[in-house]
């Protein structure tokens, strides 16, 4: 069955305070079309990265060609390879020459989506999202494939949202404590979630 359609985030969505738009962005929906399949997931953790002071921002490096999309306009797509494996994709957010992104975490799956989501590197992989896509405007015109952000319709699920220290940047000394990370607490498919929680829920459904 087919998720009704949503309106598309307007990049003034993206175009705001960096930890306003990552709690924001809970209960969004992420939708990828390519090769005419439509696969759409919703959106149910994230963290926030808010570079050049932020030492656990990739912009923290300054402007390199990996992080020049960090640096360009809000609502595109910034997207990066790690550990030689997996893909993670962030958005740009703040206004244009402030390096900030927000990271897509985890995704509930609605359409389309058969592997696992619940994680930023899993659900690039399920969604087949790599550095092809970096750069991509997700605010742009419609388009009949790409990727994009939408609003869900009314009436929507609105999520219960919960906050703590971002996941893996023990590295960045006093910034691996901020509580940038956001996520659904009513949700299975948050990446912390344990597997025997997410099989009780998948068997309910």
């Amino acid at each position: 069955m087919s998720t009704p359609t949503g309106s598309k985030l307007p990049r003034a969505f993206y175009a705001r305070e960096t930890l306003t738009v990552a709690r924001e962005l809970l209960g969004m929906h992420l939708v990828r079309v390519a090769n005419g399949r439509r696969q759409v997931g919703r959106i149910v953790e994230t963290e926030a990265y808010k570079g050049p002071e932020d030492l656990a921002a990739h912009s923290a490096r300054g402007r390199t060609p990996r992080t020049e999309v960090m640096f360009g306009p809000p609502g595109h797509a910034y997207v990066y390879f790690i550990y030689g494996f997996w893909h993670c994709l962030n958005v740009v957010t703040a206004r244009e020459g402030v390096p900030h992104a927000v990271l897509i975490r985890a995704l509930e799956p609605l359409e389309g989506i058969e592997d696992t989501t619940h994680g930023p590197g899993l659900l690039c992989r399920a969604l087949g999202i790599d550095r092809r896509l970096n750069g991509a405007d997700l605010a742009g015109p419609p388009v009949a494939e790409g990727l994009w952000l939408e609003r869900p319709v009314e009436g929507g699920r609105r999520p219960r949202i919960g906050r703590s220290a971002r996941i893996g940047v023990d590295y960045a000394g006093a910034w691996a404590r901020k509580p940038w990370r956001f996520y659904d607490r009513e949700s299975p498919y948050v990446s912390t979630v344990s597997a025997a929680v997410r099989r009780r829920a998948r068997a309910a459904l």
